[in-house]
């Protein structure tokens, strides 16, 4: 059984990228944008960490450590997961555990990449994952709660969104203002602020609150909003009368 073969690595990691190396493997992303598909091929120790529940399928001769299964309202309300190790040789496809897609973000020791709440998907090895705290204040009014997700090292950090994905480079001074509940990942700083207005007065409307992005860096966009997807879920399942 064969999920894919050994492709050229892009160091970029466009959104065109869809077949690539890490050190201990090769990888081929398909089916996309909305029903992504992960195929990982790990060469003998070789290994790549998940997020628990995204295993499809794998070969008997994969080990496998840690959770399997996965928790719906952590990924909707950004709480922290367990993961999961897979130790090769073998091959393993993974999903995400609902519609969206998969980008690979190949690492090269100098930049550090945050990653928003449920965006988090999987790691080559040679990634160094941190939670750090971003503030009171950023905590509140951005949508990613008081932690952040930060990642260094060489090798390949894969994310996923609820929808498709959107990459944005932004040039030194570049702006760009993003809804706080479409964030997937960045390496740009940011500031909060109520679009049209102060954020104090988006706090108390609950509306209107949004990212102001400065360059250089780069980011990436969900197409959906999983906050709007869980009130959508709970209105289906409690119609109002």
């Amino acid at each position: 059984m064969a999920f894919g073969g050994p492709m050229q690595q892009n160091p970029l990691g466009s959104l065109a990228d869809v077949t690539g190396e890490f050190p201990g493997g090769y990888y081929k992303i398909d089916h996309r944008d909305t029903n992504t598909l992960l195929s990982v091929t790990l060469l003998p120790n070789g290994q790549i960490f998940t997020q628990p529940g995204a295993m499809v399928a794998m070969t008997p001769d994969v080990t496998l450590k840690g959770k399997l299964k996965f928790s719906f309202r952590k990924m909707i309300t950004g709480g922290e997961m367990s993961q999961t190790t897979y130790t090769g040789p073998g091959e393993i496809l993974f999903a995400p555990p609902v519609w969206g897609d998969i980008i690979a973000i190949h690492l090269d020791g100098n930049t550090r990449w945050t990653v928003g709440k449920g965006g988090y998907f999987g790691m080559s090895d040679g990634i160094t994952k941190e939670t750090k705290s971003q503030g009171l204040g950023k905590a509140i009014f951005s949508g990613e709660g008081l932690f952040v997700q930060q990642f260094m090292g060489r090798g390949v950090l894969f994310i996923t969104s609820l929808g498709g994905i959107v990459q944005r480079h932004l040039k030194q001074g570049e702006q760009l203002i993003v809804d706080n509940g479409h964030l997937v990942a960045w390496t740009c700083t940011y500031s909060i602020e109520r679009a049209g207005g102060s954020i104090s007065a988006g706090a108390h409307s609950g509306e209107g609150l949004v990212c102001r992005f400065t360059g250089p860096g780069i980011i990436y966009i969900q197409t959906r909003n999983p906050e709007a997807l869980s009130e959508w879920i709970a209105g289906q399942a409690h119609p109002r009368q």
